[in-house]
């Protein structure tokens, strides 16, 4: 497994597995604490796994959450999606910066989101389970969520979507979400 740092992001990596091929599929490691902690992450601060199911054109996003943020580990372990990941700690040097991935359970790449980013998917494919590794117990008065279609984030969602949760469809705009935060 090796760390690859991401550049439109400060401090979020992509860890690649070496997968292991024969006739029957294959072995990899998904989670290494030697590799996260090659690149100063504690491995022993993630203290929450979580699973979400999605199909074909679902979006979920973009989330965040509020007072000191969490960060996360993502991997779509079954299926593929679009990942997208917006940097907004003001004191970094990448702030406002996106990026996208597009994860698979053909790679098994994991992506680290650092604590003030923002987090959205869309899957890609007619089942996408996709694992998070939290590194703080979920509170659901933290959550933050910024609207998909915000033009200042421009994210170029792929697929016509085809479902999302309420929340996500009510979402307030990336300046708003902002402007709270400053006050």
């Amino acid at each position: 497994m090796k760390a690859i740092e991401v550049p439109a992001i400060t401090g979020a990596y992509l860890f690649e597995p070496t997968p292991y091929a024969d006739e029957r599929g294959f072995f990899c490691r998904t989670f290494d604490t030697d590799v996260v902690r090659s690149v100063g992450l504690d491995p022993d601060a993630f203290v929450q796994d979580s699973l979400s199911r999605s199909v074909r054109g679902v979006l979920r996003g973009l989330h965040l959450r509020s007072g000191a943020g969490e960060a996360k580990l993502v991997r779509c372990s079954y299926g593929k999606i679009f990942d997208v990941v917006v940097d907004l700690r003001p004191d970094s040097p990448t702030y406002l910066g996106r990026a996208f991935f597009e994860l698979s359970g053909e790679t098994q790449t994991t992506l680290y989101i650092p604590a003030g980013c923002a987090h959205g998917f869309q899957a890609l494919t007619e089942t996408a389970d996709t694992s998070y590794r939290i590194d703080r117990p979920h509170d659901p008065a933290e959550d933050v969520t910024i609207a998909f279609d915000d033009p200042e984030l421009a994210i170029p969602w792929p697929l016509p979507i085809t479902s999302m949760s309420q929340r996500d469809r009510e979402a307030p705009s990336l300046a708003e979400v902002l402007k709270h935060r400053e006050s």
